[in-house]
Protein backbone atom coordinates (compact mmCIF):
# COMPACT_ATOMS: atom_id res chain seq x y z
CA UNK A 1 0.00 0.00 0.00
CA UNK A 2 2.87 2.38 0.55
CA UNK A 3 3.31 3.61 -3.04
CA UNK A 4 0.79 2.42 -5.66
CA UNK A 5 2.41 2.06 -9.08
CA UNK A 6 -0.59 3.41 -11.05
CA UNK A 7 -0.33 6.89 -9.53
CA UNK A 8 1.88 9.92 -10.18
CA UNK A 9 3.61 11.78 -7.33
CA UNK A 10 4.98 15.22 -6.42
CA UNK A 11 8.00 16.38 -4.44
CA UNK A 12 5.45 17.76 -1.94
CA UNK A 13 4.25 14.20 -1.15
CA UNK A 14 0.97 14.32 -3.02
CA UNK A 15 -0.36 11.56 -5.24
CA UNK A 16 -2.31 12.08 -8.45
CA UNK A 17 -4.67 9.72 -10.24
CA UNK A 18 -5.34 10.92 -13.78
CA UNK A 19 -8.55 9.85 -15.52
CA UNK A 20 -9.03 11.64 -18.86
CA UNK A 21 -8.78 15.36 -17.92
CA UNK A 22 -9.65 14.90 -14.22
CA UNK A 23 -7.00 14.48 -11.54
CA UNK A 24 -7.84 13.05 -8.12
CA UNK A 25 -5.34 14.30 -5.52
CA UNK A 26 -4.40 13.24 -2.01
CA UNK A 27 -1.34 13.00 0.20
CA UNK A 28 0.89 9.96 0.21
CA UNK A 29 1.18 7.29 2.86
CA UNK A 30 4.66 8.67 3.61
CA UNK A 31 3.22 12.18 4.14
CA UNK A 32 0.41 11.11 6.43
CA UNK A 33 2.91 9.08 8.45
CA UNK A 34 5.18 12.10 8.84
CA UNK A 35 2.28 14.38 9.82
CA UNK A 36 0.79 12.03 12.40
CA UNK A 37 -2.89 11.96 13.34
CA UNK A 38 -4.79 14.25 10.99
CA UNK A 39 -7.56 16.19 12.74
CA UNK A 40 -8.72 18.62 10.04
CA UNK A 41 -8.53 19.07 6.27
CA UNK A 42 -9.27 22.57 5.00
CA UNK A 43 -10.12 23.06 1.34
CA UNK A 44 -12.42 25.99 0.66
CA UNK A 45 -11.27 26.54 -2.91
CA UNK A 46 -13.81 24.46 -4.90
CA UNK A 47 -14.66 26.31 -8.12
CA UNK A 48 -11.37 28.23 -8.12
CA UNK A 49 -8.56 27.91 -10.68
CA UNK A 50 -4.94 27.56 -9.64
CA UNK A 51 -1.56 27.14 -11.26
CA UNK A 52 0.53 24.10 -10.47
CA UNK A 53 2.29 24.30 -7.08
CA UNK A 54 -0.07 26.96 -5.69
CA UNK A 55 -1.52 26.35 -2.20
CA UNK A 56 -5.13 25.10 -2.40
CA UNK A 57 -5.72 24.12 1.23
CA UNK A 58 -4.14 22.74 4.36
CA UNK A 59 -3.98 19.67 6.55
CA UNK A 60 -3.93 20.01 10.32
CA UNK A 61 -2.40 17.24 12.37
CA UNK A 62 -1.93 16.99 16.11
CA UNK A 63 1.68 18.17 15.70
CA UNK A 64 1.55 20.66 12.81
CA UNK A 65 -0.32 22.37 9.98
CA UNK A 66 0.88 21.74 6.45
CA UNK A 67 -0.06 23.48 3.19
CA UNK A 68 -1.40 21.46 0.26
CA UNK A 69 0.05 22.28 -3.17
CA UNK A 70 -1.85 21.72 -6.40
CA UNK A 71 0.13 19.26 -8.56
CA UNK A 72 -1.39 20.38 -11.87
CA UNK A 73 -2.91 23.65 -13.10
CA UNK A 74 -6.69 23.59 -13.23
CA UNK A 75 -9.99 24.17 -11.50
CA UNK A 76 -10.84 22.40 -8.27
CA UNK A 77 -14.18 20.77 -9.04
CA UNK A 78 -14.75 18.61 -5.97
CA UNK A 79 -13.70 18.23 -2.34
CA UNK A 80 -14.02 14.90 -0.52
CA UNK A 81 -16.70 15.98 1.95
CA UNK A 82 -16.22 12.77 3.96
CA UNK A 83 -13.06 14.42 5.31
CA UNK A 84 -15.12 17.13 7.04
CA UNK A 85 -16.46 14.59 9.53
CA UNK A 86 -13.75 11.92 9.23
CA UNK A 87 -10.35 13.55 8.56
CA UNK A 88 -8.68 10.41 9.92
CA UNK A 89 -9.52 8.71 6.58
CA UNK A 90 -6.36 10.42 5.29
CA UNK A 91 -4.37 8.36 7.81
CA UNK A 92 -6.38 5.15 7.46
CA UNK A 93 -6.77 5.04 3.66
CA UNK A 94 -4.65 7.77 1.99
CA UNK A 95 -5.05 6.29 -1.52
CA UNK A 96 -8.75 5.43 -1.20
CA UNK A 97 -11.35 7.13 0.98
CA UNK A 98 -8.72 9.67 2.08
CA UNK A 99 -8.51 11.41 -1.32
CA UNK A 100 -8.85 15.20 -1.04
CA UNK A 101 -9.83 16.93 -4.28
CA UNK A 102 -10.64 16.47 -7.94
CA UNK A 103 -9.18 18.91 -10.46
CA UNK A 104 -10.22 19.68 -14.03
CA UNK A 105 -6.76 19.73 -15.64
CA UNK A 106 -6.10 22.82 -17.76
CA UNK A 107 -2.62 21.92 -19.06
CA UNK A 108 -2.08 18.20 -19.60
CA UNK A 109 1.57 18.77 -20.58
CA UNK A 110 2.28 19.32 -16.85
CA UNK A 111 1.62 15.61 -16.21
CA UNK A 112 5.15 15.01 -17.53
CA UNK A 113 6.51 16.98 -14.53
CA UNK A 114 5.08 14.47 -12.04
CA UNK A 115 7.15 11.60 -10.65
CA UNK A 116 6.59 7.93 -11.27
CA UNK A 117 6.08 5.63 -8.30
CA UNK A 118 9.65 4.40 -8.70
CA UNK A 119 11.06 7.95 -8.66
CA UNK A 120 8.97 8.86 -5.62
CA UNK A 121 10.05 5.75 -3.73
CA UNK A 122 13.68 6.66 -4.43
CA UNK A 123 13.08 10.23 -3.16
CA UNK A 124 11.60 9.06 0.18
CA UNK A 125 14.01 6.15 0.59
CA UNK A 126 11.56 3.26 0.26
Amino acid sequence: MSTPLNLKYTKDHEWVLIENDIATVGITNFAQGELGDIVYVEVDTVGEKFDAEEVFGSVEAVKTVSDLFLPLSGEIIEFNELLESEPEKVNDDPYGEGWMIKVQISDSSEIENLMSAEDYKTMVGE
